[in-house]
C-alpha cells in the first residue's frame, strides 16, 4: 500500500510540475553560484569605478552563494510548493476513496514525506554537483576541501523541514496557513540563535556554519546536539502529523 501511495505522489508531483519547477530553480542556482562569484568583482568595478578595490574571488565565494541560495530561498520555496500537500487533498476530497478502501492513514503521511524529501534531496544534490563542477572550473584552488562535510548538515535540516511541512499542512486548512506555520518555525529558530547557549542545539546552526565545515576550521563534533535535535524534531513532526491526520475529518 505504501509503494502504491508513493507512486501516486510521485506521479502527481510530476504532472503538477512541482518537481520540474524545483529542479529548474535549483539547477539555475547551481549555474549561477560560481558565475556570480566570478562576475561580482567586475560588476563592483563597473558600478563604483576601477579605483574600487575588490578581493580576488575564490571557491569560498561560490560556495557562499550556494548556501545562501539554498538556506534563504530554496528551503522557503519547498514550503511554498508543498504547503498544501495534505490540506489541499483534504479540501478536494481526493483521499476519501483511498481511505475508505482500506488505505491506512499513516501511509498517506509517510508517503507524502518520503516523496517530498526525495525531491528535496535530488534537487539539492543536482545544485550541489553543478556548483561543484563549475566552481572547480572557475576556481581551481584548495580552499574548499570538505565539500560533503558541509553539505550533509544542509540535507539533514531539509529532511527535518519536509516533515514539519507535512505537519503544518496537516494542521492547516489551506496552503497559506501551512506556509505561515513553517515561517513561524524558522522565526523561532532565528530568535533562539540570538542566545549563545542554544548555538550548538539550534537546528539553524546546520545551515549557518556550512563554510566553517567546508574549510574545517571547525568540525561537526560540537554540533552533534543540533544534529540530534534536528533529527528528533523531524521524527516528532511526523508522529504528530500521523496523530492529527488519524483524527481529521475527510
Amino acid at each position: 500500500m505504501t509503494w502504491i501511495m508513493i507512486k501516486k505522489e510521485a506521479r502527481e508531483a510530476w504532472r503538477s510540475r512541482r518537481f520540474l519547477i524545483l529542479l529548474i530553480v535549483f539547477l539555475i542556482f547551481g549555474l549561477m553560484n560560481p558565475l556570480m562569484a566570478k562576475l561580482t568583482p567586475e560588476i563592483m568595478k563597473m558600478s563604483f569605478g576601477k579605483q574600487f578595490s575588490v578581493p580576488t574571488p575564490t571557491s569560498l565565494d561560490s560556495w557562499t552563494q550556494f548556501y545562501k541560495n539554498n538556506s534563504q530561498i530554496g528551503i522557503y520555496l519547498l514550503a511554498i510548493i508543498f504547503g498544501g500537500t495534505v490540506s489541499g487533498e483534504v479540501n478536494r476530497g481526493t483521499l476519501v476513496n483511498l481511505v475508505t478502501k482500506g488505505l491506512p492513514r499513516r501511509t498517506v503521511i509517510v508517503s507524502k514525506w518520503l516523496v517530498i524529501t526525495a525531491e528535496w534531496v535530488l534537487v539539492a544534490l543536482v545544485s550541489f554537483l553543478v556548483t561543484w563542477g563549475y566552481t572547480a572550473y572557475y576556481f581551481p584552488d584548495q580552499k574548499s576541501p570538505h565539500l560533503w562535510l558541509a553539505f550533509l548538515p544542509l540535507l539533514l535540516f531539509g529532511c527535518s523541514l519536509t516533515a514539519l511541512i507535512v505537519l503544518a499542512s496537516t494542521l492547516a486548512r489551506n496552503s497559506y496557513e501551512g506556509l505561515f506555520m513553517v515561517i513561524g518555525y524558522t522565526v523561532i529558530l532565528y530568535l533562539l540563535s540570538l542566545f549563545a547557549d542554544f548555538k550548538h542545539y539550534n537546528p539553524l546552526s546546520l545551515i549557518d556554519h556550512n563554510l566553517t565545515f567546508l574549510t574545517k576550521t571547525g568540525s561537526l563534533t560540537p554540533y552533534w546536539p543540533a544534529l540530534l535535535v534536528t533529527g528528533a524534531l523531524g521524527v516528532l513532526a511526523l508522529l504528530l502529523a500521523n496523530l492529527k491526520f488519524a483524527r481529521k475529518q475527510l
